[in-house]
């Protein structure tokens, strides 16, 4: 249950200044018409796009550059009939993440059919929900789940401030106001998306089949999650027991410690795509981490699990471990 992109979104009557001078003059010809209560569904993550790592489909040179449509991630794109919107904005999630032609020899037979990378944004609530899902036998790209989460127990102003302060400056906060939904909300359409890939065991909140999710650090699974699912009144469900910190599988495949997602791609030559901190982005690049070591030889092993008598504790299953 993995995913990416990159983006930011506006609405046609309000435009920031950051926007406005990151878009050709075109497309702020479009996005200046005023037009009451219609949005012009975008995004503009993908604009620090740089071309893609040698083990990744290289783009046509010819390709205009288009900015993602953060509507559409979400499945609230109501444009898709309106050839001008499609021609102004990307609506192909597989963009940076297609393999072609790749040396595969090294590839290794893996414990799980599917990876999904998860990266969650928000220190004080859950602000963004992002996964993007790969096969692990064949390193492809299968599909995403993206939703823009709103605080449980937050003030309205105090929801306003944090959005300015984190998206604002992406230019994506429009979006997020007019698609997010409560964490509680949430789960149970995360847990729709991963039952029609058959992923879930058919008792509610079951455990994953075939499938483990992948992150950066252990803090989304071990911290955030549990916190959340606190404050929003809902148990931790079943599947959020156990992770891969890619981070952990990295120290011991490489030798070589990687604090992070920038350093792990900076130290593998893959080019960052789209806004750090951007959960989608984010979780499209570290899709993109997995791809390369997958393509390397590294095996995928579940590196921390949680006590289903007491899911309070943590074991740590590799003893070289990023601490």
């Amino acid at each position: 249950m993995a995913v990416v992109a990159r983006a930011s979104l506006l609405s046609p009557t309000i435009l920031s200044s950051n926007f406005k001078n990151s878009l050709s003059s075109s497309l702020l010809a479009i996005s200046n018409t005023r037009r009451r209560y219609v949005h012009v569904n975008a995004s503009v993550s993908d604009l620090n796009s740089t071309s893609s790592s040698p083990m990744l489909n290289s783009e046509s040179k010819m390709d205009r550059w288009k900015p993602t449509c953060l509507y559409y991630t979400q499945g609230k794109c109501v444009k898709m009939d309106d050839p001008a919107h499609l021609e102004t904005f990307n609506h192909d999630c597989l963009k940076g993440l297609h393999i072609d032609g790749v040396e595969v020899k090294h590839v290794r037979s893996q414990n799980f059919d599917y990876l999904l990378v998860l990266d969650l944004e928000g220190k004080v609530e859950i602000l963004e929900f992002p996964v993007v899902m790969i096969n692990a036998r064949t390193m492809e790209y299968v599909d995403f789940f993206h939703r823009f989460v709103r605080p449980a127990k937050m003030t309205e102003e105090r929801v306003q401030e944090y959005i300015a302060g984190k998206y604002g400056k992406m230019g994506v906060d429009r979006v997020w106001h007019d698609t997010a939904v409560t964490f509680k909300e949430v789960l149970p359409q995360f847990e729709s998306w991963m039952a029609g890939h058959h992923l879930l065991k058919s008792e509610q909140c079951g455990a994953l089949i075939g499938a483990a999710f992948v992150t950066c650090g252990n803090w989304d699974l071990k911290t955030k999650v549990p916190q959340q699912c606190s404050v929003s009144n809902v148990k931790l469900p079943s599947y959020f027991m156990e992770w891969i910190n890619l981070k952990d599988i990295y120290l011991n495949f490489y030798k070589r410690r990687a604090t992070g997602m920038r350093t792990m791609m900076k130290e593998l030559d893959i080019p960052l795509v789209g806004n750090h901190h951007l959960g989608i982005d984010d979780a499209k690049n570290i899709a993109r981490v997995l791809q390369r070591m997958l393509a390397d030889g590294a095996v995928m092993q579940i590196t921390a699990r949680r006590s289903f008598r007491s899911p309070q504790n943590v074991e740590f299953l590799f003893e070289n471990r990023i601490r």
